[in-house]
């Protein structure tokens, strides 16, 4: 079934409120698109225009979704009870997309472990990670996710806007990440004013040295991750050494180079007034949408 329904977020602008006010778009609207992906035929093993390298990136990093999804949907619904309406109304529209967004990467995995790949040590690997987060303050791990919901947007933004980085790839597939990407953009901020809901009383020190201590753990941590499992799908391919890594290197920093690009927004976070939607990147949506339904 492939069904849309929206949740506009009107915010509360009234004298007493001021405290929520957030750069939050006022007619922002979280659309669900319940759509699905790759049900119709055997995903090619280099899916991405015959490019092991973009592909094993891809791979790996949606290898980690299903998991990592989960967690976000935990971290954010711990601070659910007592937000404002709006809030409250963009929490439950999240949920719907991460739920959505896990569905759709399961399915991907399947396939690519149908192509011939192991995810099971990727797998580990986070699970690892995740059961690490067991027992901690959940305010630390809100700060994760807030950390790694900007990664996601930024990625996203970066996805929909240069067409190099899904060049060549498979067109079902090219709109199973569009599709994500625009979802992403679309709730980027609700982590982030669920933090500050959660953290009103705290002051403006403590919660700039929090969120900026999680994001330089959160950053080693993503990056060296990503690319070892990159580098293991490749090795599944037969391809290793200094020129694998060198290709896989130049694929992140060179061209497209998703992680040198997103650079500047990563260096957003740690300014004083920082808010994911002081850049309001929507218009990026209505294209990204038109090519999903070219896509069908």
């Amino acid at each position: 079934m492939n069904a849309h329904s929206s949740i506009a977020l009107e915010r509360d602008s009234a004298p007493g409120k001021a405290a929520h006010a957030t750069p939050t778009p006022s007619n922002l609207t979280i659309t669900v698109r319940d759509l699905r992906f790759g049900r119709g035929g055997k995903q090619k093993r280099w899916w991405m225009g015959g490019d092991a390298v973009a592909t094993a990136w891809h791979n790996a990093l949606s290898a980690t979704f299903p998991r990592g999804e989960a967690f976000f949907i935990e971290s954010v619904k711990a601070f659910r009870e007592g937000t404002p309406p709006e809030l409250e109304a963009a929490i439950r529209a999240f949920i719907i997309q991460e739920v959505n967004h896990s569905r759709e990467h399961i399915a991907f995995n399947k396939a690519a472990v149908e192509a011939g790949y192991d995810l099971s040590r990727i797998d580990a690997h986070v699970t690892e990670m995740l059961e690490m987060t067991q027992g901690r303050p959940q305010i630390v791990n809100l700060a994760a996710t807030m950390a790694l919901e900007h990664y996601t947007a930024m990625m996203a933004k970066q996805l929909l806007s240069n067409p190099r980085h899904l060049a060549g790839a498979d067109p079902e597939l090219a709109a199973l990440w569009r599709w994500h990407a625009i979802e992403e953009i679309e709730h980027k901020g609700v982590a982030y004013d669920t933090w500050l809901n959660a953290t009103k009383d705290w002051s403006r020190r403590k919660r700039w040295q929090v969120k900026s201590i999680m994001m330089l753990v959160i950053t080693q941590n993503f990056i060296a991750h990503r690319i070892r499992d990159s580098l293991d799908l490749l090795a599944q391919d037969g391809l290793s050494g200094w020129k694998i890594k060198a290709r896989l290197f130049w694929y992140l920093f060179g061209a497209p180079g998703v992680l040198r690009q997103i650079f500047p927004a990563w260096l957003s976070y740690f300014l004083p007034g920082f808010h994911p939607w002081n850049h309001d990147d929507r218009a990026l949506i209505a294209g990204a949408e038109a090519e999903l339904k070219v896509a069908g």
